[in-house]
């Protein structure tokens, strides 16, 4: 039976970093002006190739790097680097929007499907959520049920952010957007104790080894 603790952090630091109450509001102003069922087909699809992109990386992810040679201490180390410099921007930045720049806002405004590029990519399956999923079933080598538990915690987390995206506007009002900036603070926070908690462990790992 996997330690409850152990998945109880998997869970938070993978909803943090997909972030979904921090992205509804981008989900929200990037289809302005669609209908209901169109922002619902908009946002299933979205989480839908996300989902595919996450669990090839907690699939294959760590075999891609044993391909490049990268040791699984290294991964932690860069791993909670990255992720405390996405904890940064969730405290400091304009929340939901750190994962993508000004010209890529402008492109993602055009009226085409914005399902891929933005919303999957960059938004959902970022480059912290990526590197959580992967320090996360590295974390968890040989020890199949907690693999699977994580894998689980992956596909809940999505859930979650496709309910958000559906639910954006009446989120939007009841959480504000001062309650919409907390939450992203206080994710920042928990986000940013987890990461040193990676680059602790990974540097311990390799000066033992």
């Amino acid at each position: 039976m996997p330690d409850l603790a152990t998945l109880l952090s998997a869970f938070v630091t993978l909803l943090v970093t997909i972030g979904p109450f921090e992205t509804a509001p981008v989900f929200g102003a990037l289809t302005q002006g669609a209908t209901p069922l169109e922002r619902r087909r908009t946002a299933f699809r979205a989480v839908v190739i996300a989902g595919i992109v996450l669990l090839l990386f907690a699939l294959v992810g760590e075999r891609l790097l044993a391909v490049l040679h990268v040791s699984l201490p290294a991964l932690r180390t860069a791993g909670g680097i990255l992720l405390f410099l996405e904890a940064v921007k969730l405290m400091t930045a304009q929340p939901g929007t750190s994962s993508i720049n000004r010209e890529e806002r402008d492109e993602a405004k055009a009226p085409r499907d914005i399902s891929v590029f933005p919303l999957a990519f960059p938004l959902i399956a970022g480059p912290g959520s990526l590197m959580a999923v992967i320090l996360l079933m590295s974390k968890a080598h040989g020890d199949l049920l907690l693999q699977g538990g994580i894998l689980a915690i992956v596909v809940v987390c999505l859930a979650i952010t496709l309910f958000a995206y559906v639910m954006v506007d009446a989120l939007h009002r009841l959480l504000g957007v001062t309650g919409t900036d907390v939450v992203g603070r206080i994710s920042g926070l928990l986000l940013a104790a987890m990461a040193m908690q990676f680059v602790f462990d990974g540097v311990t790992e390799g000066l033992l080894h």
